[in-house]
């Protein structure tokens, strides 16, 4: 499937393409297969519609109450089938109302295998399928590295899945060794108590999966750093995987480490459906931080009423709000919660949004700035802060806060609560600017009192946000 000329111009687009189209095929051959079965489940269900409709009528209040509940609850299957019904032969016709598509679909009626066979050649140390791995890995990993530098997300220690392939054929036999694993219809199983379905560690292809590499990063950073707890900050869809690789992980002997799935909630297009970028369906990462900035572009040359600021200052404050602004939009809500993506709300100046709190710091900047002192010189003047209006003793009480909003975050590795301080924070101060003169104030005692608030202020919302990822601008 592969366009030589498009790889060479740009490998990872070419690659993603790719990976859309097989995963397109994929789906269409499951859909397939999956349409006759269900069809006999609604057929199924029909019947047994017909039969509890038929029954005779009977005065036993608490019979008839029973039936008409399993009448309903019939129906509501039936209903439930007819929808999935309905969505499958929706992605059939998609391919083969395609001219190109339903050509390639039908020249190729076993990717669904073919693809599970290369993925198990690659665990086996295929040549061909290790040249094509080798390729394509430096253009990935450079991609990757391009975008958290722009994230200005930084790793101390970085290894991929490959890092842990030659340890998965000794987490096998270590599992076998220990009487946790056992073949199971060709594949090495571990069966775990209070769970339905076993932990497939080797599949019969002879290939590894997910949980079999998970277990050696386990067995990895337990021998190499003996951490005192690792998390997994992975989609709350992966539960029930990562509550049976726990499991697994202390049968397996590792209990004195706490290992814990910081879940997260989807993230929803404004059509109410989760965004899947394999599926073409939604913008990717770099596109969504592009469109972010381009917007907080707007935002910051609309708020810059002086005009003060050149063009190049224009771009620079327009990248750290735009960025800072989606990380802050993943991180107000509960991370367990679905939220819906807004740019609108992502970018407000006044609302609960880092643009709020990177506005907030540059109004405490600007004051220093506009009056002429050195916020490190203040420090280390003998001035004293004295709280004698209500709106200055409502912002010292919430600067100090912050201790407890981190506890709050650290107890349950929820950021929310530090977003929501720092809103309070920036209201608190907005609510001391309005009402408490700072370089007008009444005398200098009072003013150094305040531009000492100011600095605090200034510092707390700079550090929270640094805790975010989140950075700050002088002016704005």
């Amino acid at each position: 499937f592969a366009d030589a000329k498009a790889f060479r111009a740009n490998p990872v687009a070419e690659l993603s393409r790719l990976y859309k189209l097989v995963h397109q095929l994929v789906d269409y051959r499951e859909a397939i297969e999956s349409l006759p079965k269900l069809d006999a489940e609604l057929e199924k269900k029909q019947r047994e519609i017909a039969e509890l409709e038929a029954l005779p009528v009977v005065e036993d209040k608490k019979l008839t109450k029973k039936a008409a509940q399993a009448l309903q609850s019939a129906k509501n299957s039936e209903m439930n089938i007819a929808l999935i019904i309905a969505l499958t032969k929706k992605k059939i016709e998609r391919i083969e109302s395609d001219e190109k598509l339903s050509v390639v679909a039908a020249n190729h009626a076993t990717i669904d295998s073919d693809v599970l066979i290369e993925t198990a050649k690659l665990h086996g140390g295929d040549p061909e399928n290790l040249r094509l791995w080798h390729e394509f890995l430096p253009h990935c990993r450079d991609e990757i590295a391009r975008v958290y530098k722009r994230l200005d997300v930084r790793f101390d220690c970085e290894y991929g899945e490959s890092f842990y392939h030659d340890m998965l054929a000794g987490v096998v036999d270590s599992l076998r060794k220990k009487g946790m694993a056992e073949d199971s219809q060709g594949a090495v199983c571990v069966f775990v108590d209070g769970f339905d379905a076993p932990m497939i560690v080797q599949k019969k292809d002879g290939a590894y999966l997910y949980a079999t590499t998970d277990l050696a990063t386990i067995q990895y950073r337990m021998n190499e750093w003996r951490p005192q707890a690792i998390l997994y900050v992975v989609d709350h869809r992966q539960s029930d995987h990562f509550d049976k690789l726990f499991a697994v992980a202390r049968k397996w002997g590792y209990t004195d480490v706490e290992l814990c799935h910081v879940k997260f909630g989807t993230v929803m297009g404004q059509d109410g459906k989760p965004y899947k970028t394999r599926e073409g369906t939604a913008e990717g990462l770099e596109s969504l931080l592009n469109e972010a900035v381009s917007r907080a572009l707007v935002v910051v040359k609309e708020n810059d009423h002086d005009g003060q600021l050149s063009e190049e200052q224009y771009r620079n404050v327009a990248e750290v709000v735009g960025i800072g602004g989606l990380k802050f939009a993943d991180l107000l809500h509960n991370r367990t919660s679905d939220y819906e993506f807004s740019y609108d709300k992502m970018l407000l100046t006044n609302g609960y949004s880092a643009t709020y709190m990177q506005y907030t710091y540059a109004r405490c900047a600007s004051i220093f700035r506009k009056g002429g002192f050195e916020r490190a010189a203040l420090r280390r003047s003998r001035a004293k802060i004295e709280l004698a209006h209500p709106a200055e003793r409502a912002l010292a009480l919430q600067i100090l806060r912050f201790s407890e909003a981190l506890a709050e975050v650290e107890a349950d590795y929820m950021p929310h609560h530090l977003t929501a301080y720092l809103f309070d924070l920036a209201k608190s101060y907005s609510s001391f600017f309005d009402q408490c003169p700072v370089l007008r104030a009444e005398n200098d005692q009072e003013r150094d009192s305040r531009l000492l608030l100011c600095d605090l202020t200034a510092r707390t919302i700079r550090q929270g946000l640094a805790l975010l990822g989140i950075q700050v601008v002088e002016q704005m």
